[in-house]
């Protein structure tokens, strides 16, 4: 990335990029987590670089799609609820674009309704948690998810 890149990599982005080199198989995996409060971006970026993937944190919904075009991430760790454009939005973005369709996404909230649940499942998510969750149960669905990208 460019310098002075609001987006740049960090000390964490590059000490994820170095645990990926010993990760195998997954070293191709891509993840982009959209999550705004930093207390819980911070706790998913060390679960997930734990697992050996490539990550990129947005902090606010107005940069995600475009982050997501750019570099075509395996999986979206969406959150619902964002400054901009909310995750519901920008699931449909997804999905409206052919040449983004192979990319699972993986909606949260911190409101464990049904209705926000059946309206993120409808709006094309692979998967929808609700804060606060357990660290295996999050692991396993990115895991599972990533799993059946690679057998589509």
């Amino acid at each position: 990335m460019a310098a002075g890149d609001a987006e740049g990599p960090d000390l964490r982005c590059c000490l994820h990029r170095l645990s990926r080199r010993e990760a195998g198989p997954m070293e191709e995996k891509k993840i982009l987590l959209v999550e705004d409060e930093d207390n819980i971006a911070l706790a998913l970026e060390h679960l997930i670089a734990r697992q050996g993937y490539a990550l990129r944190r947005i902090a606010d919904g107005t940069r995600a799609m475009e982050a997501i075009v750019e570099d075509h991430p395996d999986l979206v760790v969406l959150d619902v609820m964002l400054p901009g454009s909310s995750g519901y939005e920008i699931c449909q973005s997804i999905r409206r674009d052919a040449t983004l369709s192979d990319i699972k996404v993986l909606m949260m909230t911190a409101r464990g309704g049904e209705v926000e649940r059946r309206k993120g499942m409808a709006l094309g998510a692979d998967d929808f948690m609700t804060k606060p969750f357990a660290t295996s149960d999050l692991t396993d669905r990115i895991n599972d998810l990533l799993a059946e990208a690679s057998d589509a």
